[in-house]
């Protein structure tokens, strides 16, 4: 099984990495690295994604004065990202294995080309047989500009470097067809596209973290449409990386990617709606064409309102008749050009369906 899955993204949720006081799991962190280090030196490219620096960095420090959210995030992750990479970098020595921290903000993701510099330096690191931990630089990262969670950087990185397998861990066993917390409800094994879950997700969060398992949901099924295999696992399980990876029996829940082929630049395209500078709101003749089974762009004669100021080359949303979204796409024009041109016929694309991604 090891042999399908040349390069694989993990992401450490906080309460895998945290004990109940909020100081670091030095023995499961451990625990950790070796199975990493173990499938890195079988010659498998790992880049993970790790959470730990907020909770590390309160566990450090008692307040003299009271601080609003942002700057305890700000306060507690600047001590607490140095103490974590000090950890990893201790723990993977002992396998003379090099490692490199990679602190990144959701704006680093806004424009192709921050999407490009990100990719190129995480890429390098891989090539020379460095292990990227990549972490929100939540020094700077205010709410706004912030990512849900490292669940949603996972899913960006996983989707960058164009990884055959997303292992998100946290400390439960995967989804559950009912409270986690009864002996009655059990792991749901696999998830396919059009799995409705539901019935089965709670809305709360982890104790040191700013997920739960709707947000892990909603980015896994995203992850696995571009052909990208998804695992939630429990990384509190012993051997769980080895277990996962050589097909012993471990409780998990696995999303089934997608046959399809999406290209590096509608995997950008997809992740961007965040960032989109304004809306194209098309007629029902123009969503029907757009959401069947043939590849088409999106023409002026289908565009009945253009919303938002952009510039040549920005993310627009796709929005149909009843402000239903539609996806996103990167537009050949600005918005002035763009009214100018709504609804006439025999005019170019204003987006091409090269450079549009569909929800």
């Amino acid at each position: 099984m090891i042999q399908n899955h040349a390069k694989i993204a993990i992401k450490i949720g906080s309460n895998v990495l945290t004990q109940s006081d909020g100081t670091l799991d030095l023995q499961r962190m451990a625990a950790l690295t070796d199975q990493i280090a173990n499938l890195h030196q079988q010659g498998i490219e790992i880049i993970i994604i790790s959470s730990g620096a907020v909770a590390s960095g309160r566990s450090e420090l008692k307040l003299s004065k009271k601080l609003d959210s942002v700057e305890q995030r700000q306060l507690f992750s600047a001590v607490g990202q140095a103490k974590l990479i000090n950890r990893y970098y201790e723990l993977f020595r002992k396998h003379d294995i090099a490692v490199g921290q990679v602190l990144t903000t959701k704006e680093n993701f806004s424009t192709r080309r921050h999407y490009l510099n990100q990719r190129n330096c995480i890429q390098v690191m891989i090539d020379n047989g460095v292990i990227p931990i990549v972490n929100e630089n939540d020094t700077i990262s205010v709410s706004e500009l912030m990512f849900t969670d490292n669940d949603e950087l996972s899913g960006l990185i996983a989707s960058m470097i164009d990884a055959k397998l997303l292992i998100i861990l946290t400390n439960v066993d995967g989804i559950f067809d009912g409270d986690p917390s009864l002996p009655t409800s059990k792991t749901i094994p696999v998830i396919q596209h059009n799995d409705n879950l539901s019935n089965y997700i709670k809305t709360s969060k982890s104790t040191f973290g700013r997920g739960g398992m709707l947000t892990k949901t909603t980015i896994a099924h995203k992850i696995a449409d571009e052909g990208i295999e998804v695992v939630i696992a429990n990384g509190k399980r012993d051997h769980v990386l080895t277990d996962l990876l050589t097909g012993n029996n471990v409780p998990c829940t696995r999303f089934v990617p997608s046959a399809d082929n999406v290209s590096s630049i509608k995997k950008w395209i997809a992740h961007s709606e965040g960032f989109a500078k304004g809306e194209l709101h098309v007629n029902a003749l123009a969503a029907k064409a757009l959401c069947g089974d043939k590849a088409v762009s999106l023409l002026p004669i289908g565009i009945e309102d253009v919303v938002g100021n952009f510039e040549k080359d920005d993310i627009v949303k796709i929005i149909a008749p009843g402000q239903h979204s539609l996806g996103v796409g990167k537009v050949q024009i600005d918005s002035t050009k763009a009214r100018s041109l709504i609804g006439k016929k025999r005019q170019k694309p204003i987006v091409h369906y090269d450079y549009l991604y569909l929800d």
